[in-house]
């Protein structure tokens, strides 16, 4: 299976995981907007927020083998293993609820390639920056709007590369077959640490920047 992982599979996974995370419709799971809600409340600073979300997805995504056989992730309609369909959701669910917190329009396809950008990890800044978008300046209206079709597609692209090179790297998927227990750890370990690193990206990109122009964003 991991053979047969491209970068068109990889971005065909991309877009199901994030029109299930708006919509909500993977079994025994919240919409991004019902996560987002549910993190808002409470006295806690909006970062604050933030990283309790953080937290708990980081506790998600670490026991992906128990939460694969969810009904949606089976039937994933394309080919892709369920360990790795599975990160990809907790982790663009995770973004997308914290872009919502931060105030943003997730059904911009503008703001989805930000959002793609933050599962890249520690690459989106270079990705972002690459394309002539500079996270550390002001996340404005003014700079969303200014993300042309081009730039989108551009940063898709790098995206998706980036991924099929991390989840190529990953080697749990092998070894899974032949030594499930240690393979899940591995997988799990290397899913959490992933996950952490990911939302850590979502909160610089699109909570810090709000923190710092509140009156800029949209």
């Amino acid at each position: 299976m991991a053979e047969a992982l491209n970068e068109g599979k990889i971005m065909q996974a991309l877009n199901w995981a994030y029109d299930k995370a708006l919509d909500g419709s993977i079994p025994g799971t919240d919409s991004a907007y019902e996560m987002a809600e549910s993190y808002l409340k409470g006295d806690d600073t909006l970062v604050e927020k933030v990283n309790s979300l953080i937290r708990w997805q980081n506790t998600k995504s670490a026991t992906t083998g128990f939460v694969s056989g969810l009904g949606g992730i089976i039937t994933l309609p394309v080919a892709i293993p369920a360990s790795i369909a599975t990160v990809i959701y907790v982790q663009i669910r995770m973004i997308t609820s914290i872009a919502l917190m931060g105030g943003y329009d997730v059904r911009d396809d503008r703001v989805k390639s930000i959002v793609y950008s933050c599962i890249a990890g520690n690459a989106a800044k270079d990705i972002l920056k690459s394309t002539g978008i500079i996270i550390g300046s002001k996340m404005s209206t003014q700079l969303i709007k200014s993300i042309s079709k081009e730039t989108i597609f551009a940063i898709n692209k790098q995206v998706g590369f980036r991924l099929l090179t991390k989840f190529g790297e990953k080697g749990a998927i092998n070894l899974g077959k032949m030594i499930p227990v240690v393979g899940g750890i591995i997988g799990g370990t290397f899913d959490g640490i992933s996950t952490n690193i990911v939302g850590n990206i979502a909160r610089k990109t699109f909570i810090e920047q709000l923190q710092k122009t509140p009156n800029t964003l949209i």
